[in-house]
């Protein structure tokens, strides 16, 4: 049970992002982020997009550095994860 953050490899906005989730609890995951900094708007779904800027603050907080196939999975298997729905689900819902 933990908070989990990926290297920042991933390209955005000029920068490079990480992404920052739990795997017990959404409860844990904004208490973890607003303690390190990060901005509520940060969150999607089901984690946090972090600058590179605030990754030694998050692991020095006691964020798990994992890679992101290992990230993913424990947000699987944590029944945490929310995907994004299809483009074309809400057309085929009516």
């Amino acid at each position: 049970m933990a908070v989990l953050i990926d290297p920042p490899s991933w390209p955005g906005h000029g920068r490079l992002w990480s992404h920052l989730v739990s795997d017990v609890s959404y409860t844990e995951l904004h208490a973890f982020a607003a303690r390190i900094g990060a901005p509520r708007r940060g969150f999607d779904r089901d984690h946090y997009d972090l600058p590179s800027e605030l990754y030694a603050k998050a692991v020095g907080a006691g964020a798990e550095e994992v890679g992101s196939k290992e990230l993913l999975r424990r947000l699987k298997a944590a029944g945490l994860r929310r995907p994004k729905r299809a483009a074309n689900a809400d057309a085929d819902a009516g």
